[in-house]
């Protein structure tokens, strides 16, 4: 039995990142085997176990054989007799096929130039074995964004394409879909996912509303950059800029869906667009099976994110009608998300990324002003009279824009 250290610990250690998590393949070795060391079986699919002290993970050497469509048509076999550079084969890419031995650390196992493909900043697969899982393309679109000055290599994109083309990518899960998407929106350059699943056309497929935006054009005046997809791939690449949470880049992701079914004979203006996006958003979310607090926040951003850039301009009872259809007084801890999305979107334009942007604080003002009133008071004052249900609810609304037309004045633009 021989155990090896592989995958993206190998790979992070030589490009000098940190590593937070160590991959093990165990070669020559038996379940019976692994338990009788102690370890723990997890795996469901394939044999998978827990190290008995670190609880790391250690997977037998294996290999894998394509019997259906999608990422789960796959038989996997694993057995003693199946060698390192076996297991090595089926794996995605060449930079994360490499394996250390850990009793000598200074010797790795590469036998399809990862290493190489590091230094040259390249994004290779590693076999044809690559277009049996579709998933790769998401993983490797994620890389992208992960590793943005590396290129994907010309022959690894052809094949993307044909896998795109013989309908592979139509018949990935929603869950895992997400995930890779959830994981790619998190890396330092987002843009990167998007702009490879369109060069390969799987963005079509999987995100329509987000494929068709690019080309459609916007006023010059308040988008130098013009190109709505292009727009779009500022907003994304601002939000990671911002270190903002997932809620709020999705949110960037799903702001402007309704600019891509704007007739053309309204272009480049794009009337009644926020109501279009939310509409899409839905779709989008119910497909992909997208957490509701996601989509939450993306449904506010994707309606409102044009009244907030100019919430400046507004007076007291515009200011807290705002409020309530961002849900912000019931739910407050939801607006500095909300903010922080349009603002990606406010700074994701071309010669605007350092732009203030006055409305985020402005807002979160004006929502604690309108939090002062105690409502409580309100209700009691309003039941001793004998006043109920909507009335009370337009005695607390006054008293509200009350309260805010006085921080107004207090407070001048």
């Amino acid at each position: 039995m021989q155990i090896y250290m592989v995958g993206g610990a190998v790979r992070d250690a030589l490009l000098g990142r940190p590593v937070n998590d160590h991959d093990w393949v165990v070669v020559g070795a038996t379940p019976e085997q692994m338990l009788a060391e102690g370890y723990l079986a997890v795996g469901r699919d394939f044999p998978v176990f827990l190290h008995p002290t670190t609880r790391e993970e250690y997977a037998l050497a294996r290999t894998e054989r394509k019997s259906g469509r999608g990422y789960r048509g796959f038989v996997v076999e694993s057995s003693p007799e199946v060698t390192l550079e076996e297991d090595l084969s089926r794996r995605d890419l060449t930079i994360n096929a490499i394996a250390q031995n850990p009793e000598d650390p200074h010797t790795l196992i590469d036998p399809y130039g990862g290493r190489k493909d590091l230094q040259a900043g390249l994004l290779r697969h590693v076999t044809d074995a690559f277009r049996e899982d579709p998933v790769r393309i998401l993983r490797l679109a994620r890389f992208a964004a992960r590793f943005a000055d590396f290129t994907v290599a010309p022959a690894t994109l052809e094949l993307m394409r044909q896998m795109v083309a013989d309908g592979e990518v139509d018949h990935l899960v929603p869950e895992r879909v997400w995930q890779e998407l959830a994981r790619g929106l998190m890396e330092a350059k987002p843009s990167r996912m998007f702009e490879v699943l369109r060069d390969c056309g799987a963005l079509q497929v999987l995100l329509p509303e987000v494929a068709r935006l690019w080309g459609v054009p916007q006023r010059a005046e308040h988008h130098p950059e013009v190109d709505t997809g292009v727009h779009l791939m500022m907003v994304l690449d601002m939000a990671a800029r911002l270190d903002a949470p997932l809620t709020v880049r999705f949110a960037c992701l799903a702001h402007d869906l309704g600019k891509g079914t704007t007739p053309a004979d309204m272009l480049p203006r794009h009337i009644d667009h926020e109501r279009r996006s939310a509409e899409l958003l839905h779709d989008v979310a119910e497909r992909l099976r997208v957490p509701v607090d996601c989509r939450e926040i993306a449904d506010v951003v994707a309606r409102e994110h044009g009244n907030i850039h100019r919430s400046g301009e507004l007076t007291a009872a515009p200011l807290v009608r705002l409020l309530e259809r961002c849900d912000a007084l019931r739910k407050p801890g939801r607006l500095p998300d909300i903010l922080q999305a349009c603002e990606c979107d406010a700074r994701g334009r071309l010669g605007m990324e350092e732009n203030p942007y006055p409305q985020r604080p402005r807002l979160l003002a004006v929502l604690a002003a309108a939090q002062s009133v105690v409502t409580r008071e309100i209700a009691a004052k309003a039941a001793a009279k004998g006043l109920a249900g909507p009335q009370v609810g337009d005695l607390i609304h006054q008293a509200r824009v009350q309260a805010v037309a006085q921080w107004l004045a207090a407070n001048p633009a």
